[in-house]
């Protein structure tokens, strides 16, 4: 599962900068997915010697096209009611850096396993879709691999949630991360996690 978890995170990073007002979810996902790991793979080298451009090729692939704060809420859940502004921005902050430097790390981990679209059926009008794929593994069962995307006001289309051989992602995070809450507070997990990007940032 930590290895397609890994993968999972690579492929993620296929929703790239090139996105377009009025794009539909599932052109986002096969347009550009192509070109984000053909950049990988011409850039391998470079990026692998220099982790200041592996984080700024993920900034540029990443941040515009995930919805961070919907994720924040989803994560956090009844503690985000619970939470001020200043705790939320903060999360949302930390959290957003965590998954930037965990994506870029993960970047070397594809071995060009080959993605399968599902058939995509949206009801015209609906601001939200599931685009579905798998992971084609070799010997292994092929694995599901859903992207969860919303429409944005802009008309932007940004992923939330990505769902593994039924495992939700977010889900995950906020198992783990409530724990923390309940024993120690909303604070002492923000403080957890600007921690660990320091480590990261160190590295």
């Amino acid at each position: 599962m930590k290895t397609l978890l890994r993968v999972v995170i690579v492929l993620i990073l296929s929703i790239s900068a090139q996105a377009s007002i009025g794009s539909s979810p599932e052109t986002l996902v096969k347009n550009t997915t192509d070109q984000v790991l053909g950049e990988l793979k011409s850039n391998r080298e470079v990026l692998l010697k220099d982790q200041g451009k592996l984080y700024a090729l993920v900034d540029k692939i990443v941040l515009p096209h995930f919805d961070f704060e919907r994720m924040s809420r989803l994560v956090l859940g009844k503690y985000w009611q619970r939470a001020t502004d200043e705790q939320r921005s903060k999360f949302i902050g930390e959290f957003k850096d965590l998954l930037v430097r965990t994506y870029a790390t993960a970047l070397f981990e594809y071995t060009n396993q080959r993605i399968l679209y599902k058939p995509f059926r949206m009801q015209e009008g609906n601001k939200r879709a599931v685009v579905k794929t798998e992971i084609e593994l070799g010997d292994a069962p092929n694995v599901p691999l859903n992207y969860s995307l919303r429409q944005n006001d802009g008309g932007l289309w940004k992923v939330y949630d990505i769902t593994i051989d039924g495992i939700s992602l977010v889900t995950n995070y906020r198992l783990a991360y409530s724990r923390t809450i309940q024993t120690e507070g909303l604070d002492a997990l923000i403080r957890s996690l600007g921690e660990r990007n320091q480590s990261l940032n160190a590295k």
